[in-house]
């Protein structure tokens, strides 16, 4: 399936499955706040670079990774909890969903479309904040550690989709980072690109790769 020529409002697609950071809600930000205290903490200089690839990998690849490439005496279940800790800080009261994706998100399943979240993210962070629900919003949520692989592999995208009970090629994957764009089109589902504020966004590449980009979720209804 492809939705570049069908329509996100009504829905082409049987099942919709969403990243959130970036995506549903703005916490670049947030996340690079925790990188910039992991760093100073250790005495290394921030690496953008390793920014990056953590939003991809999730937190226990990710701790892997940092203790491999910076040869850190770190456990990686500590670097795990240090992380969770310090994102659940700040994602308590200062997260709220982008303008318009509540809506749509309730439209879709008012509509009988299925929603999971796939995410990178810990439970205990999403668990964390006041201000959004996702177990109230989705009738899934797929966090990184549940899978094999980073987003660099369609792994969460394709279990998602056995939570919601939906074939791949039902499925339309929202996303703003370019190695879940390109896995979710690989597990054969379609794949919308959403422009974020991460000035790090290789958004024209997203739009290439994707079978369609976004703006926003304001107006996807109308």
């Amino acid at each position: 399936m492809s939705v570049a020529t069908a329509s996100l409002w009504p829905p082409s697609f049987s099942a919709a499955i969403f990243d959130f950071d970036g995506t549903l809600a703005e916490t670049w930000g947030l996340w690079r706040q925790v990188d910039e205290i992991f760093f100073a903490t250790r005495g290394l200089p921030f690496d953008e670079d390793a920014s990056a690839t953590l939003a991809t990998l999730g937190f226990a690849a990710g701790a892997q990774w940092c203790v491999e490439r910076y040869r850190l005496r770190d456990e990686v279940s500590d670097i795990v909890d240090e992380w969770n800790r310090l994102g659940a800080a700040l994602y308590e009261t200062r997260v709220r969903l982008r303008p318009g994706a509540e809506a749509y998100l309730r439209a879709l399943r008012g509509a009988g479309v299925p929603l999971a979240l796939a995410t990178t993210n810990d439970p205990h962070v999403l668990g964390a904040m006041r201000h959004v629900d996702v177990h109230g919003l989705f009738d899934a949520v797929v966090c990184g550690r549940e899978v094999a692989r980073g987003k660099d592999h369609p792994d969460i995208y394709l279990e998602a989709a056995r939570r919601l009970g939906a074939a791949p090629d039902g499925c339309c994957v929202f996303e703003d980072i370019l190695p879940g764009t390109l896995s979710a089109r690989r597990a054969g589902m379609a794949a919308v690109a959403v422009r974020s504020t991460d000035p790090r966004q290789p958004w024209d590449e997203l739009v290439v790769a994707a079978d369609l980009a976004i703006e926003g979720w304001e107006d996807l209804r109308g």
